[in-house]
């Protein structure tokens, strides 16, 4: 009998969408506490112009004073080097307390 290591695959990348979140006010946990520099892409915008505030609690707050334009892109920094982008990871009809999977895996 040959045994091979098992090497099981991160899980994918969750963002949370917080309790009182609404349009123009967003609060994201993400599943895991590697990143860092969080930014949010309107949909059809041409760039990442909004940077999320971290909280104590691993949590990311944004406040606008119009509402933002969905569904969202993230951008964020991993710890370990190097940004990743999530496309379209929060939708128009979003819910607070609600999980997004996105595609990665950090």
């Amino acid at each position: 009998l040959r045994y091979s290591p098992l090497v099981c695959a991160p899980p994918p990348l969750t963002f949370q969408v917080g309790k009182g979140s609404k349009p123009g006010h967003l609060i994201l946990t993400p599943n895991v506490a590697t990143i860092s520099d969080v930014e949010i892409k309107e949909h059809g915008g041409d760039d990442f112009s909004f940077t999320l505030k971290e909280g104590p609690t691993g949590t990311w707050t944004l406040d606008t004073k119009a509402p933002l334009k969905y569904p969202l892109c993230i951008r964020f920094a991993v710890k370990s080097g190097g940004y990743r982008i999530a496309d379209d990871v929060i939708p128009a009809d979003f819910k607070a307390g609600t999980t997004y999977k996105t595609t990665l895996s950090i």
